[in-house]
């Protein structure tokens, strides 16, 4: 009768036990997933973040180069006309050089 109320005293003790680890193991799952889920949450920002950026970048890269472009072609512009009136010039300064001979 004794082993028995001890038998049984120690099975109590033991599911008690369980019972508790077994909570303590739902505590501690629980606080990881929201770590997780944080973590989760804050990668997604920081990826948003730097795509945000990444385009601006592309952006601000484009633009310049777009205005460098401009740049280029104007001065190819003024290059093409300065190269058209230069016989012109040269004749009038041969003809002054001449006339001062």
């Amino acid at each position: 009768m004794t082993v028995l109320i001890i038998g049984l005293s120690l099975s109590f003790i033991a599911i008690g036990v369980l019972y508790y680890l077994n909570n303590e193991l739902k505590k501690k799952l629980e606080r990881n997933n929201k770590a997780l889920l944080a973590l989760q949450h804050e990668f997604t920002q920081y990826q948003v973040i730097e795509k945000r950026f990444k385009e601006k970048d592309t952006a601000r890269m484009e633009i310049r180069h777009d205005n460098i472009a401009k740049s280029i072609s104007k001065n190819e512009q003024l290059i093409n006309a300065v190269n058209k009136r230069m016989p012109d010039e040269i004749k009038k300064a041969i003809k002054y050089i001449e006339l001062g001979k």
